[in-house]
């Protein structure tokens, strides 16, 4: 850590050197979604979302990339090949990374989700690729879209029928730039199991709304889980931070809300990165959160650093308990997730 290049006197990550009482006043947001260059040149992706006027457009998630000749989109997973688009992951065939987890395991939801009272299995599917590219990623492997393995869908499809497997969870990454091939997924498991295997997603939430609500119906009709990592409030404190804006995540948000009413289906979560998800950050997206449904269960995670903030510490006590009361005076169940780093 080092101290805040504007204000000379705050904690600041060394990787964009500003405290987050600056970034929240600093006049200009594109700036700060400029500190991800570097991140995304190492990994051959494009600094922003393309926007040559003539490119082909993908409308999957809310970069709306408009790929020129040679571009490639901001996930890595589509390109414009010659005036044709390409693409790595096809509704037949995903990008991803499948394992089994005994429940009850260790997602964000289990400490209420059906699944984890059950026995079995889950299968975890993790996907290449991801809309954001947030700076303390704790699986920046997905950025690795040249070297992922591939999956047909009526493999993964059949993988996920075996009887022992209770739960079926799509993340990564994050599931929006493989929309197409997650969708099919997903309704065929839902489909042959007649609804008897719980599918989830955990995701960012930036993907177009039309696919966020299909996923949203999957998900409701399997008794899964619906998982928004909220990753931070104030849209220049989550550009710094994750490389784009928040308005998409949290329309999504809202959208999905109103396809509930009281049940177990739809979660939130946020990282409570040390000197930057702070109290201010967990008020408004608590207070976000209780105006749609104050029984949606919201979990704060402890943060260990990682990726490109690997010079912050544990997220120190104070600020977790500190959230976690101010999250309880919106909302009727919150939780603290990752107590084995405190």
């Amino acid at each position: 850590m080092i101290s805040c290049l504007l204000c000379k006197k705050n904690p600041a990550a060394a990787s964009f050197a500003i405290c987050v009482d600056c970034i929240r006043s600093y006049p200009h947001i594109e700036k700060l979604i400029d500190l991800h260059a570097k991140v995304r040149e190492q990994y051959k992706l494009p600094a922003r979302p393309p926007a040559t006027e003539d490119g082909i457009k993908c409308t999957l998630c809310v970069n709306t990339c408009r790929m020129g000749v040679g571009e490639a989109g901001y996930c890595g997973i589509r390109y414009n090949d010659g005036g044709r688009l390409n693409e790595r992951s096809s509704r037949d065939c995903g990008l991803v990374h499948t394992y089994l987890d005994r429940l009850p395991t260790n997602c964000c939801a289990s400490w209420f989700c059906r699944g984890s009272r059950e026995e079995g299995y889950n299968l975890a599917v993790f996907l290449y690729g991801c809309s954001f590219d947030c700076l303390y990623c704790q699986n920046a492997e997905h950025k690795m879209v040249g070297n992922a393995p591939s999956v047909k869908l009526e493999d993964l499809v059949k993988r996920a029928m075996d009887p022992k497997v209770r739960c079926v969870c799509f993340f990564g990454g994050s599931p929006e730039p493989q929309f197409p091939f997650v969708l099919g997924a997903a309704q065929r498991i839902l489909e042959l199991s007649e609804g008897k295997k719980h599918i989830c997603f955990e995701w960012n939430g930036s993907g177009d709304s039309a696919y966020v609500e299909q996923a949203v119906h999957i998900s409701r009709e399997s008794g899964g889980t619906v998982k928004f990592d909220l990753k931070a409030f104030h849209p220049k404190v989550h550009a710094a931070l994750c490389g784009v804006r928040s308005e998409a995540t949290l329309r999504n948000f809202r959208i999905a809300a109103g396809m509930f009413s009281g049940e177990d289906v739809l979660t939130a979560t946020t990282l409570l990165v040390p000197y930057y998800v702070d109290t201010h950050e967990v008020r408004e997206i608590a207070s976000f959160i209780a105006d749609l449904d104050s029984r949606i269960p919201y979990s704060l995670l402890v943060f260990h650093p990682d990726f490109y903030l690997e010079d912050l510490p544990v997220t120190p006590r104070e600020q977790v308990f500190t959230c976690y009361d101010v999250a309880k005076q919106y909302l009727e169940r919150v939780f603290i997730g990752n107590r084995n780093l405190l």
